[in-house]
């Protein structure tokens, strides 16, 4: 491991210099990966790992037509290389338990006696382990239990991968029985394209996981633009330099900034107008929403927020409740306006 400065913090990391794929397939050689749910992150991570060369199989429930299907397109030969959930995981060495969290409370009763001593149970949520009272997950003692979280939607993991680049993860170890359970993992993470591994602890993973997820990388920012919008709009701006001025420069310019060098940077290459203004109304709307982050923690601590999961995505009209969220949300005036920004965006020749 490499220790780096992280803002005057000194934190272990693992690199691709000093565990290269090389030495992750040496580890893998005799292993038998089984991905379980071809949903949000089994398709890249199996492909990422087939590509660089590792045994991998994929167990689907194949009443899942569109999962099964979209496996079938993507390469995966039923009989050979696709199964049932419960067929794949008897074959593997390496359960990677990807369908949603709780998918994996329901199928649990099915997939924990396909486990053999000396097998790894392989998550990338610390959900399932962490919130076990709730979730039933309770593993077996003799497997490893281990986690690769990539920071990025599955669909990122892929692209990046493609790209030549790579999505960051963090890892964890939860149960070593077999005394490889730290390699194991770590030989996943750069198998499935991790730009850099940092280490965590199931908890910990899905504490932050949770948080960010509520806030900053989604719930917030789509609240937050929410309101500019409609503040904009009903002091007679129109839909699209509505748009523009809440979603449309922070996605095609500003965060492009932040990304290459820093916030700091990013406001150096502003005007004295918007750094003036940002640096003042940062704080404010900081101290604002400190109180909902901090309300929003302990909720994701306690279990309020796993118990809310559980009993939401279980539900067996969920699907269709969750359609008419997400319809209403598409055609809102806000994010009407931003298809139509998008069409209007110049395409690459």
């Amino acid at each position: 491991m490499a220790k780096i400065n992280f803002g005057g913090v000194l934190e272990d990391v693992v690199t691709r210099e000093e565990f290269p794929l090389s030495k992750a397939r040496e580890i893998l050689k005799n292993e038998t990966i089984a991905v379980i749910g071809y949903g949000v992150q089994g398709p890249a991570q199996s492909l990422n790992m087939r590509d660089n060369g590792v045994q991998v199989i994929i167990g689907q429930a194949p009443e899942f037509k569109a999962d099964w299907d979209r496996a079938v397109a993507d390469g995966w030969i039923p009989g050979k290389t696709l199964f049932s959930i419960e067929e794949a995981a008897q074959k593997a060495t390496i359960i990677q338990y990807l369908v949603s969290d709780a998918a994996q409370r329901a199928i649990w009763p099915v997939l924990k006696p396909c486990l053999k001593p000396g097998d790894a149970l392989y998550f990338s949520h610390g959900f399932s382990i962490t919130y076990k009272d709730h979730t039933g997950v309770i593993p077996p003692a003799d497997v490893d239990v281990i986690l690769v979280a990539p920071k990025g939607s599955g669909t990122s993991v892929r692209r990046n991968f493609l790209a030549g680049a790579g999505i960051n993860s963090s890892y964890a170890v939860f149960q070593d029985f077999t005394g490889r359970a730290t390699e194991r993992t770590l030989a996943l993470g750069i198998a499935i394209g991790s730009g850099y591994l940092f280490p965590t602890s199931f908890e910990q993973e899905v504490y932050s996981d949770l948080t960010g997820e509520r806030g900053v990388l989604m719930g917030a920012l789509a609240g937050i633009m929410d309101a500019q919008y409609k503040v904009l709009r009903d002091n007679g701006h129109t839909p699209s330099e509505a748009f523009n001025e809440t979603v449309e420069e922070l996605t095609q310019s500003l965060i492009r900034l932040v990304d290459e060098n820093g916030m700091d940077w990013m406001y150096s290459n502003c005007s004295a107008t918007a750094q003036r203004g940002a640096l003042d109304w940062r704080p404010r709307f900081r101290d604002a929403v400190m109180p909902v982050f901090e309300d929003l923690y302990a909720r994701v601590k306690d279990g309020r927020e796993c118990q809310r999961v559980l009993e939401s995505t279980g539900g067996a009209n969920y699907k269709e409740l969750l359609g008419k969220e997400l319809k209403e949300l598409r055609e809102s005036e806000l994010w009407s306006a931003g298809a139509t920004v998008r069409q209007l965006r110049p395409k690459l020749k």
